[in-house]
């Protein structure tokens, strides 16, 4: 759908249809655009000049008031925003005033974040789907250029066209007319440009997360390359080139450690950079295949200790928040589907990948992963092997059989050892509650939604949590229609808000809404916070325009929000503007969290019943061994308790309850100090199995029971452990 003249979202699948079309035909388009928002945007008078921070003032007094504006810190000199050596020719910035700096009256960074950003994803791919440079030490010329098979009209750029539309012709000359790009739904040229990404800082971003980004499939079947497809080698180049880009941008401002682009690696580093007025840059990844965990007939073609190699060399890199699958089911987790015809050829492509299709099922709740659509997409269904045909799909059945697995869960287990951050965008649903209910029966809060690619329903669980998320850079309209949509829960859990660009990702930006739309940009504007005034962003000969060219690279970043302001969300950029503050909030708290001790470890236990099998024991102490291959099981009748001995009082204020198949549907958690007398601290009638976490107030007991009153299938009742903790 498109909302006033600008593509809502143009999702980031195209890179998966591309191994499909790539090597398949010239035939078909770009990906539709995805179902309209959830709720219409209202009719708004446009509003006046930016006010002080209005329902953000509320929640953080003295946000934004007069003479409460922080002065630079104590170690920045005169003018210490400006460089001194910037290279000649380069981009304008267009931007002036000084960065505010500072904390608010409450100790509280502010600023913008960006939670998803590719910059090199021109290093990706094989190293020529994405053209230019995030820099060069040659200069802009070199930087801003085509991939060379574009010259000397595009009539090669066959990923442009596929990407597009059309015959993929056009301009390929960058530096210094770029009349054909970057544009908006140019999704094959750099938009990333240090001078682009220096000009969102300067207009008030704090926090810009690069994801490492590559496909090793991508790059197998693209006509075009310079390098190998290995993704980790990809991976790693990218984590060089972050470093190379802070040292590169440091040389212009007078030495290691003076510019404003500053690679962090923990939360306290970083709230230190954003109080010094800087961009705090934090590595994460984004691929399909992590750890080389692919899955080809539902065989994991990884181990345990790939995974561990692989979380402890991306930890030494700088990387702190990762996604354990995309696009592909793997060994570590099914995805959430594409719909369509789209999805049709992704599923095509999964087949050729791992030798399944996707697999789906009724949901058990009410999140749901997208339709696939039975659509059908002649161009990749042409790949398959003779007499191969894509499954038909129920239109009931939305949610992929494959959630989470054994691999995965102990990939997310390592995460959470090491206090990184997962993100849950392309997981499929079943993966993501998992996912959150291990993260609820510890108690961590490292839980990221990046770019709107998470079932809506989940938004509370996250801020329960303590987690971050934001929205895709949709146009102003959607974007504000999303984030009114949430508003509540932000107020209810105080947290800000954030933003996903995507740039480089292949997805689509906001297309223009006009010359005359309504309350459209003038220009020049002030900065959110008041400090600096923005104009137009020029690059050699050109110069854009939100309002004609859309959000055609970093740069306009500043522009896209003060389009929101415009079309009637100051409250949306309120929220947007305490975004560091929560950013680094659920970073924090990752890194400080503590994993609770396990009362039950080991400790004495007894139940009702035990299952008898010749093969296996199912006794009671299976359950708190530690070992989740290992448990407990009751005879098959619905009145059966578990019991733990903790050897001696202890206060109890949370029980966790890893069920198998076997589940409890009603079921309580009873407490004594003599074994004797007890006492119901928590019940359900609503178990749905897998792994419940039970909250109670902190109550002194020796004895824990777990109660079962009805199962929730015909077998008895089995748990993988049974994990006690502390008030």
């Amino acid at each position: 759908m498109i909302s006033s003249g600008r593509p809502y979202r143009r999702r980031k699948n195209v890179t998966v249809v591309s191994l499909l079309l790539l090597v398949l035909s010239r035939g078909g388009g770009g990906p539709p655009p995805p179902p309209p928002p959830r709720a219409p945007a209202r009719a708004r008078a446009p509003p006046p000049p930016p006010p002080p921070l209005s329902r953000c003032a509320a929640l953080w007094p003295g946000l934004g008031a007069p003479g409460r504006r922080p002065t630079p810190s104590a170690a920045a000199g005169n003018d210490w925003w400006d460089p001194a050596a910037r290279p000649a020719p380069d981009s304008r910035i267009n931007v002036t005033g000084e960065p505010f700096t500072g904390t608010d009256a409450k100790g509280r960074v502010r600023g913008f974040v960006d939670a998803h950003d590719h910059i090199f994803s021109n290093e990706a791919f094989g190293g020529r789907l994405i053209c230019g440079k995030a820099f060069s030490e040659q200069g802009v010329a070199d930087a801003l250029k085509d991939c060379p098979e574009h010259y000397p009209d595009g009539s090669l750029a066959i990923f442009d066209f596929i990407t597009n539309g059309g015959d993929g012709k056009h301009d390929p000359n960058g530096w210094p007319t770029f009349k054909d790009w970057p544009r908006h739904d140019s999704l094959t040229h750099q938009q990333n440009y240090y001078a682009w990404i220096e000009r969102a800082w300067r207009g008030g971003q704090r926090v810009l997360v690069n994801d490492l980004v590559t496909n090793g499939v991508i790059c197998s079947v693209y006509f075009f390359k310079d390098r190998s497809c290995d993704e980790m080698t990809s991976i790693r180049l990218q984590a060089k080139l972050t470093y190379d880009m802070q040292a590169y941008v440091d040389k212009m401002y007078g030495g290691p450690g003076k510019g404003w682009f500053r690679v962090v690696t923990d939360s306290a580093q970083a709230r230190k950079v954003i109080e010094q007025g800087k961009l705090a840059v934090v590595m994460g990844v984004e691929t399909s295949e992590p750890f080389g965990c692919k899955q080809i007939l539902d065989i994991a073609q990884c181990s345990r200790a790939d995974i561990d190699k692989g979380l402890d060399e991306l930890h030494a890199l700088g990387v702190r928040s990762m996604f354990l699958c995309h696009k592909f089911d793997n060994a570590l987790c099914g995805v959430r589907f594409d719909s369509g015809s789209l999805g049709t050829a992704i599923n095509v492509g999964q087949f050729l990948s791992t030798g399944t299709y996707w697999k789906t099922e009724t949901c058990k709740g009410p999140q749901h992963d997208n339709p696939i659509g039975n659509a059908a997409a002649p161009a990749a269904e042409k790949k398959l092997p003779e007499g191969e045909e894509v499954p038909s799909y129920s239109a009931d059945a939305q949610c992929n059989v494959r959630g989470l697995t054994d691999l995965g869960e102990y990939a997310v287990r390592g995460m959470m050892k090491r206090g990184m951050m997962l993100e849950i965008d392309h997981m499929s649903v079943k993966a993501t509650g998992r996912v959150l209910d291990i993260f609820e029966s510890e108690s961590y809060p490292g839980v990221l939604s990046s770019h709107s690619w998470m079932d809506m329903d989940w938004t509370e669980r996250v801020y329960g949590l303590g987690g971050f998320i934001a929205q895709y850079m949709h146009g102003s309209e959607g974007f504000i229609a999303e984030a009114k949509r949430t508003e509540a829960l932000r107020d209810k859990y105080g947290v800000g808000y954030g933003y996903g660009t995507d740039m480089n990702g292949v997805g689509g930006w906001p297309g223009p809404r006009g010359a005359d739309a309504p309350n459209k940009v003038t220009y020049p504007f002030k900065s959110v916070d008041g400090g600096s005034v923005i104009d137009r962003q020029t690059t050699g000969e050109r110069t854009w325009d939100l309002n004609t060219d859309g959000a055609a690279h970093y740069g306009l970043v500043p522009d896209w929000i003060e389009d929101i302001r415009r079309v009637g969300g100051q409250d949306t950029v309120d929220d947007l503007f305490r975004g560091a503050e929560s950013y680094l909030g659920t970073w924090g708290a990752s890194e400080n969290h503590k994993a609770g001790a396990n009362l039950a470890a080991g400790a004495a236990t007894s139940a009702s019943s035990s299952e008898w099998s010749l093969f296996t024991s199912y006794k009671p102490h299976r359950a708190v061994d530690g070992d989740r291959g290992t448990r407990w099981a009751s005879d098959w009748s619905d009145d059966q308790w578990y019991q733990v001995d903790l050897g001696s009082a202890r206060t109890v204020g949370r029980v966790t309850l890893d069920w198998e198949r076997a589940y409890a549907k009603s079921y309580r958690i009873e407490l004594s100090t003599d074994g004797t007398t007890w006492r119901t601290a928590w019940s359900t009638t609503a178990g749905d199995g897998g792994l419940d976490t039970a909250r109670f107030a902190g109550t002194p007991a020796r004895y824990v029971r777990v109660h079962g009153l009805e199962r929730g299938t015909g077998w008895g009742y089995s748990l993988y452990e049974v994990g006690v903790h502390g008030g």
